[in-house]
């Protein structure tokens, strides 16, 4: 019997490792390979969602999507599974091998909302947003939190590690308003609207301003520089926030919505202006005749009817008007620009009054 073993043995040898043999053996080998799976041939085919696969053990348990057969289920919870390895994979959440946020499972459920957490101090975290508790509380200035990642995070704002506009806190508070600000430059350059200091000063004009970055923006319009530019029109503009509300233009946004008429505006200075329409308020005042007005830059224009100035000049003819409007419907005399046009008989206008009067003929 054992020399029988060893002579079967070595026959087996001598055969792969005759070269003719085989080559023949591994021909009849590949043949089979070449069979079902090794081809990629998927013939048990689902008739529910016309899926595909390549063995029949694989179309059954997928066929439990659709029945929602569970045949496999945990002795310790009762919880059930279409798949044995989904089983096991759960099974090592209870014997402690894996936790339940490796397995995507959350099964801590908070009893205010039902949201789920995937371990109990998740969820003892999460119950302090009903409760309101904060028990880590800093001890630089008593402010209390509910996490202690968030005391953390705070503390390092103390600590000089971060600042507090990075962790989203304003402690510095204005007493004239009540406004917050995250760092102590913010709070001092806002007081300036209460103090009414300008201390930055224009040297080409003399005009004075708040905030170093209006004179910075100022000075690039006597140099004519626009360093922003549109990418969808090309247009140019002084400032970044010029340029963020050109581009509302292009993208039809208005983020700006008035609570009284639902109408939208794509800048916060025309919802403003809008606001005081409803409430009839016109909080600027001709010093001069008591006029009232909604603006402060149409008040600045009104003023100039009493005082005679005309600090607006044309650069073609050294015309002067104390109006800007006045000024680019001049300028359009220099220009040939008629920008009101008749959709009747296509005559076009410099000014939209003419284009008004011009209409009537037609009707």
């Amino acid at each position: 019997m054992d020399g029988n073993v060893d002579i079967k043995v070595k026959e087996e040898i001598e055969v792969y490792e005759d070269p003719v043999i085989s080559q023949d053996v591994e021909v009849t080998v590949k043949e089979e390979w070449d069979q079902g799976t090794h081809i990629g041939e998927k013939p048990y085919h689902c008739i529910q969602c016309d899926k595909d696969f390549s063995c029949n053990s694989g179309l059954i348990q997928h066929q439990r999507i659709h029945t929602g057969d569970k045949p496999y289920q945990c002795n310790h919870c009762g919880k059930a599974f279409s798949q044995k390895g989904h089983l096991k994979t759960h099974q090592d959440v209870h014997t402690g091998k894996k936790p339940y946020q490796y397995i995507g499972e959350k099964p801590y459920r908070c009893n205010q909302c039902d949201k789920g957490f995937s371990c109990n101090s998740g969820l003892i975290q999460h119950q302090r947003i009903h409760t309101g508790e904060k028990p880590y509380q800093c001890n630089h200035c008593g402010k209390a939190f509910s996490q202690k990642g968030h005391l953390k995070t705070h503390q390092d704002a103390h600590a000089g590690k971060k600042t507090y506009q990075y962790i989203g806190e304003k402690p510095y508070h204005c007493n004239q308003c009540d406004k917050d600000f995250s760092c102590n430059s913010g709070l001092i350059q806002h007081q300036r609207i209460h103090t009414g200091e300008k201390p930055y000063q224009c040297n080409h004009c003399g005009k004075a301003f708040s905030q170093k970055g209006h004179l910075k923006t100022h000075q690039d319009a006597h140099t004519g520089k626009k360093p922003y530019q549109c990418n969808q029109c090309y247009k140019t503009f002084l400032s970044i926030n010029y340029l963020i509300i050109h581009q509302r233009i292009h993208t039809g946004e208005k983020p700006y919505q008035c609570n009284q008429c639902n109408r939208a505006f794509s800048w916060k200075g025309g919802f403003r202006i809008h606001e005081m329409t409803h409430t009839r308020e016109k909080p600027y005042q001709c010093s001069q005749c008591d006029k009232e007005f909604l603006r402060k830059h149409i008040l600045i224009e009104h003023l100039r009817i009493h005082t005679g100035e005309k600090p607006l000049h044309c650069d073609q003819c050294d015309k002067a008007f104390s109006h800007r409007s006045n000024l680019l419907k001049h300028q359009m005399t220099h220009t040939g620009e008629k920008p009101y046009q008749c959709n009747q008989c296509d005559k076009a206008f410099t000014q939209r009054g003419n284009l008004i009067e011009h209409l009537k003929k037609h009707t």
